[in-house]
């Protein structure tokens, strides 16, 4: 029988059998009280996950990671007031024009493709604009470029201004510590690394946040909207029932099961692994003679951005798949043809035989499509994964 390739983009993800089990079966009735004792033990759990304080408030709703930017958006500034979007690829351009059809005054830091602004045209920036709110992907997952949250924190923080950092392609997996860096929203999506199918919109916010919400004239949309959520939430983490709009009850039952695997690992030990196996890919593609598409040093640990060598086309990705893992080719427009994207996250990081199996499909595509590679490189990961 054939084996299944393994999804090894970046997102969705392969999840856990106990996560499978979890959101398998009939679905359960959103106040039922598996559902009810499954939801308010993962919007606990999630303050930890975040590494945020026992004031921050996390919101679970139905949806994708750009509902979660939604939320964000409409929440956090009033029509008028003026954001500043940190821009390192796709999801910096939709966050700019997200806040601009909430009506917000939109200033953009850009960077080159696969870079980051620096912390001086940051700094320069916010005080040119003053903005109410500043906005960065944590992890580009068009580019592979991460920023370094905790310094556009202390940037904004020394203007205060609020910031929200969208962790689509970083929660649960690169290192972000909440409430030490005076975060105000950290949002992502279910089929990252937090593990499970797409279908769940989560983020967490700060009291400071929360306080923004309430000053505001023009309400958000409710379906996006935290006053509607808030006693949503607060009812289930008191394990009681409530109802806004129906929850996507069998992701809540298997949440509840990833968060609980994340944290069995230690927050330290999960940020850490993700940079093991990271730096094993890089250091794989490169004695590959491949080039990665972000500069050195801001290259994201959630998945690997390289760029196509000489004579090798996005056919590759279609014949890397023959041999037992689905890759992604890539997705900036302005580059989309000349590079290829393999995930690294949430379970799949910590079974070798999966990170093997797709390293040895990335060289046999590249082979047969005329790129030859050393042997000893698989000798060579394997030593560094562990």
């Amino acid at each position: 029988m054939a084996v299944r390739p393994l999804l090894m983009i970046p997102g969705p993800i392969e999840v856990s059998p106990e996560v499978i089990e979890a959101f398998s079966g009939p679905p359960p009735g959103h106040v039922s009280p598996p559902v009810i004792e499954a939801f308010g033990s993962s919007l606990e759990m999630m303050r930890d996950v975040w590494c945020a304080d026992d004031a921050a408030q996390p919101f679970v709703v139905a949806g994708s990671g750009t509902t979660a930017m939604d939320m964000a958006a409409y929440n956090l500034i009033e029509p008028g007031e003026v954001a500043l979007v940190i821009n390192t690829g796709y999801f910096g351009d939709r966050a700019a024009e997200m806040l601009r059809r909430r009506g917000a005054v939109v200033h953009e830091v850009v960077s080159e493709l696969g870079d980051i602004p620096t912390a001086d045209e940051i700094e320069s920036a916010v005080t040119q604009h003053n903005p109410t709110l500043v906005w960065a992907p944590h992890v580009d997952t068009s580019t592979g470029a991460r920023v370094d949250a905790k310094v556009i924190c202390d940037i904004a923080n020394r203007y205060d201004a609020l910031t929200v950092f969208d962790g689509i392609c970083a929660t649960a997996a690169e290192e972000f510590r909440m409430a030490d860096w005076g975060a105000d929203v950290y949002l992502t999506a279910s089929q990252k690394a937090i593990g499970l199918p797409p279908g769940l919109a989560l983020l967490v916010a700060s009291k400071r946040a929360m306080a923004k919400r309430e000053s505001l004239n023009t309400p958000p949309p409710m379906s996006v909207d935290f006053h509607q959520w808030l006693p949503i939430m607060t009812a289930y983490e008191e394990r009681r029932p409530s109802y806004f709009s129906t929850p996507a009850t069998s992701l809540i039952m298997a949440l509840s099961v990833s968060l609980k695997q994340t944290l069995d690992h230690g927050m330290d030990a999960i940020f850490a692994r993700h940079e093991t196996v990271a730096s094993a890919f890089r250091n794989a593609f490169q004695e590959m003679g491949l080039e990665m598409l972000p500069a050195k040093g801001v290259e994201a640990n959630t998945l690997s951005a390289v760029k196509y060598p000489a004579g090798v086309d996005a056919s590759m990705t279609k014949e890397v798949a023959k041999r037992g893992a689905i890759i992604a080719g890539g997705l900036h427009p302005k580059l989309k043809t000349t590079y290829f994207r393999v995930g690294h996250m949430g379970y799949s990081v910590f079974q070798n035989d999966w990170l093997l199996r797709t390293l040895v499909a990335v060289q046999g595509g590249l082979e047969v499509c005329g790129h030859t590679t050393d042997s000893s490189i698989l000798d060579n990961f394997q030593d560094a994964i562990g």
